[in-house]
């Protein structure tokens, strides 16, 4: 197996020391149930120990796979959980934070998100963050899905240095959030994780030009084009990102490309193949 000391960066406003890249589980109910467990203790035997799951993921389903997986290894996972925005009322969070904790084994968690925004006010969401906290059942808390203005409000809701992270979906074809998101969340001190890192199944062919242009400075680092893509996403020092990795070498794969360092070149031409594109209004998901 390979031997690796994850690199790691401060971690939102709280500074806590974090892996650069993390296990994501959107899915993972769908993955052989054995092969997915061993995964996500390679990925703490590696140093990748930002696990990241949700109530949604399978309906309860994966909670219990990742609980499972990291049973008797609690304190090496920074564990995130997130609550659907059917259930974000001020009280049904609470009670969706202890099923969570319940599936995955824990009494905590490192720290816990609104999955996206919805109906329910948000006021009461963070009130219910904050009770969480107090009760030393989440260590932190942020939010998913949420756009510059949204980010803004839950600061405004929370006060300055409480919100933790916002994840989001970022992949070399959808570079938006570089915009405004990403920018806002390094003036607030804000991590913000990439999920779907590789494009959910869209990550670019050699049939066409981007893929070409990743394939060449992969050969010429001697690397994979997806260590490549990794590298590119979380060459700022506020983002992290959280592919899913179903396998053992999937996994050693991922975590390789916290070393890659790419040079000016790399990056103009990352630039260049896969443009960010126009500023539009909120942000895209899956």
């Amino acid at each position: 197996m390979l031997v690796q000391t994850m690199k790691r960066r401060p971690f939102g406003p709280s500074g806590v020391s974090v892996a650069v890249i993390g296990e994501g589980t959107w899915n993972m109910e769908g993955d052989d149930r054995a092969s997915a467990i061993v995964s996500i203790r390679t990925a703490l035997d590696l140093g990748a120990t930002h696990i990241d799951t949700a109530e949604m993921y399978g309906q309860g389903q994966v909670e219990r796979l990742v609980g499972e997986a990291i049973a008797g290894r609690r304190a090496e996972a920074f564990l995130v959980s997130k609550v659907l925005p059917t259930n974000a009322s001020r009280h049904g969070t609470v009670a969706a934070c202890e099923r969570s904790l319940k599936r995955l084994g824990t009494d905590y968690l490192d720290c816990y998100l609104l999955h996206w925004p919805g109906s329910h006010p948000l006021e009461e969401t963070i009130r219910a963050f904050t009770e969480l906290e107090q009760a030393g059942k989440i260590r932190s808390f942020g939010v998913s899905n949420f756009d510059e203005s949204e980010l803004r409000k839950a600061v405004r809701i929370a006060g300055k240095g409480r919100i933790a992270q916002n994840q989001v979906l970022y992949h070399l074809g959808e570079r938006r959030i570089e915009h405004e998101v990403i920018p806002y969340c390094e003036e607030e001190g804000i991590a913000v994780v990439a999920y779907s890192p590789f494009g959910s199944g869209d990550f670019p062919s050699e049939r066409d030009d981007g893929g070409r242009a990743l394939s060449a400075i992969a050969t010429a680092h001697g690397v994979t084009s997806y260590q490549v893509a990794l590298a590119f996403l979380t060459r700022q020092k506020h983002v992290f990102a959280i592919p899913k990795a179903a396998t053992p070498a999937h996994v050693e794969d991922n975590v390789r490309a916290a070393d890659l360092v790419l040079t000016d070149s790399d990056l103009a031409a990352i630039e260049k193949a896969f443009p960010r594109g126009p500023r539009r209004r909120g942000v895209p998901m899956l």
